[in-house]
């Protein structure tokens, strides 16, 4: 695959052409623009979009720091390299602290120059993807808190969809750290009942001798110690959502009376007489195979058909290979700012890990292993050696045990990544400059990005604005 021709602007004197052309060959394809000083740069940078600068730092024709100074002013995301005749520490503090990319010192070295472009650009290129996939998380692009664009979470969504609004019971089936009480919440927070309470209980971490008065609450004098009255769960769900959570850790005396509770909408207190209603929409959620524990007389039948209205099945992490980026660069966003550290994305060998290890702890898995990283994080990005060695070789046992035959799974995956990444970019910004009507100015506003880097993102994508601006009704 051809490599996409790179535009750099060199701001030096002109003696000095022959010298970048020489040391940026091995960067090709190159296109190299000069300007011989900071005026000229400044009104090239406005009419052309380039993809980095060079600036010499030879005052007073040529002031790589004012230059730099001004540019931040309207593009604080254009790579830029300084080069000196001789360091200094002055000089190379003010650089840095003005956000130059690299300092370099003459005579310039061909791999040396060739190398700092190709790392900037990296960098530059997956702060910009990272940017973008942040902003759009933070949008609701997929559903509610949850995180996903894979097929089968697209079907999880529209089931939500289809049936928030409805007085149905649901039953969320999947592993342990699938996600079960977010898509509970969403099914909650999109239903007419949002405004009233959504309470949650584990039924695996409450004692058996204590789930009725939980569930049902209990009068002053029920039993040793109920020395007031308490509202149970169930009351004070009333009008909102009731969600069980492990309902398959739920005794089989617990089914009989939530049983009772769902069909007639009436609860009595422990050690009370009078029935009281409550009006609640149950949503239960389980990681066990309840047709097995219905055969082998652990779960009620009865119960089973009364909540299993309405199925949602939530797919495995393993089994959403195109979420698993995604996912990753929302917690290390989240957790990188937990931290107030900067983090600008994942190193592709990270990455490549990620995708190869099958994740049986799930989404919650994910989540935990990022947030190690991001504690262990020395630079701007999560690096191979952040991860946890158990993972990196559970990973590569994986990869090992593939075979040669076809593509690996990590190339498969940076296929799907780039894939996914280049719709997302596209379907963004298509949206933004839709609502703007093609206006650049506008769309980079709401986008939170520069012009420049706006119009870069457009051009890999093969958007002009005039597209949008036909449009208009």
């Amino acid at each position: 695959m051809a490599r996409k021709k790179v535009r750099v602007l060199i701001v030096d004197q002109p003696r000095r052409r022959t010298e970048y052309a020489a040391s940026l060959n091995a960067l090709q394809p190159c296109e190299l623009v000069f300007a011989d000083d900071t005026d000229e740069a400044l009104a090239k940078l406005a009419e052309t979009d380039f993809d980095c600068a060079i600036a010499a730092l030879e005052p007073p024709a040529i002031d790589g720091l004012d230059l730099l100074r001004r540019l931040r002013q309207c593009d604080r995301e254009l790579p830029v390299v300084l080069v000196a005749d001789e360091a200094t520490v002055e000089t190379a503090t003010a650089s840095l602290r003005l956000g130059a990319g690299d300092y370099l010192t003459r005579p310039l070295v061909e791999s040396q120059v060739a190398a700092s472009l190709d790392r900037l650009l990296q960098r530059h290129r997956i702060g910009a993807e990272h940017e973008l996939l942040r902003r759009q998380v933070e949008r609701p692009y997929a559903f509610d808190d949850i995180i996903g664009t894979s097929p089968e979470m697209q079907r999880v969504y529209e089931t939500i969809e289809q049936v928030a609004d409805s007085e149905v019971d649901v039953l969320v089936v999947g592993e342990t750290g699938t996600g079960k009480e977010l898509v509970a919440r969403s099914l909650h927070r999109r239903s007419r009942r949002a405004s009233k309470p959504f309470v949650p209980v584990d039924c695996g971490a409450i004692p058996e001798s204590l789930l009725e008065a939980e569930f049902f609450g209990h009068e002053r004098g029920a039993f040793t110690g109920a020395n007031e009255q308490r509202i149970g769960l169930l009351e004070f769900a009333d009008e909102g959502t009731f969600f069980l959570d492990e309902l398959g850790e739920l005794p089989l005396m617990m089914q009989a009376k939530l049983l009772r509770t769902l069909q007639e909408r009436k609860i009595r207190r422990v050690g009370g007489r009078n029935e009281i209603d409550v009006d609640v929409r149950v949503v239960a959620a389980t990681a066990r195979d309840l047709d097995i524990m219905i055969r082998d007389g652990q779960f009620r039948k009865d119960l089973f058909y009364r909540i299993n209205v309405v199925r949602i099945d939530l797919p495995p992490l393993r089994n959403r290979g195109d979420d698993i980026g995604l996912l990753a660069e929302h917690f290390a966003t989240r957790h990188s700012r937990e931290t107030q550290k900067n983090l600008v994305g994942i190193t592709p060998e990270a990455y490549q890990v990620l995708a190869q290890y099958p994740w049986p702890g799930n989404v919650r898995e994910l989540q935990n292993v990022v947030r190690r990283a991001i504690a262990l994080a020395r630079g701007t990005m999560i690096e191979l050696g952040d991860l946890p060695d158990a993972l990196i070789a559970e990973a590569g046992s994986k990869h090992d045990g593939a075979g040669n035959g076809g593509e690996s799974s990590g190339r498969t995956y940076f296929q799907l990544r780039d894939e996914h990444l280049a719709r997302f970019e596209t379907q963004y910004l298509t949206d933004v400059l839709t609502r703007h009507r093609g206006d650049i100015k506008l769309a980079a506003q709401e986008a939170g990005l520069p012009r420049g880097t706006l119009y870069r993102l457009m051009k890999n994508r093969g958007l002009d604005g005039s597209q949008f601006r036909s449009d208009r009704s």
